[in-house]
């Protein structure tokens, strides 16, 4: 059973540096508590022969702090930009190991970049999209050892329905692909 044990105070963070911002608006001296942190990429990724979404669920510690019940979320292949590396190529790599898809950095369209977390971090995240097919997959993906990443296939046809379910959590940016997809792509993919 997955299940929260102690929450503590972080000493030496590897990925965030919590911080008080100072900051002048309209004149007056302000203060704001956030967390700096890596920007990320995420690419909605379409199976051109399952006519599906290849999404990823995995454990979200965050999550399952909200809800003690379900910590898992539903999300697009992603990851942070923590190498020296570009957006595409990070891209790239996080499709081939949380999906197992080599995909071809040519292949990968940029959609757009958004900040998420606004109120506590304002990281930007940078969305792609990518189509593959069963002569792409390499591996079964799955992530690093010390992630559970599950890949599962939304067909296309329950993809709406999954986006209002409120008993799968999911992300923004996960939401906002899709539509993306329905207003430029479900007629030309």
């Amino acid at each position: 059973m997955n299940r929260i044990h102690k929450i503590s105070a972080l000493e030496r963070p590897k990925y965030i540096r919590p911080v008080k911002i100072h900051y002048t608006q309209n004149g007056v001296l302000r203060e704001w508590e956030a967390i700096l942190s890596h920007d990320s990429v995420a690419v909605l990724l379409w199976h051109v022969n399952l006519k599906a979404f290849v999404i990823v669920r995995q454990l979200r510690a965050t999550v399952l702090n909200q809800d003690e019940h379900n910590g898992f979320t539903y999300e697009l292949c992603a990851g942070i930009m923590d190498k020296d590396a570009s957006e595409a190529q990070t891209a790239k790599e996080e499709i081939l190991e949380e999906c197992g898809y080599e995909v071809p950095l040519e292949s990968l369209e940029r959609v757009t970049s958004f900040y998420t977390s606004v109120g506590i971090s304002g990281a930007k995240q940078t969305l792609f999209f990518a189509c593959v097919d069963e002569t792409m997959q390499v591996n079964d993906g799955g992530g690093l050892e010390d992630e559970a990443i599950t890949v599962l296939y939304l067909p296309i046809e329950e993809a709406k329905a999954f986006m209002f379910d409120e008993s799968r959590h999911k992300t923004p940016g996960m939401m906002m692909a899709f539509y993306w997809f329905f207003e430029n792509r479900m007629n030309t993919t």
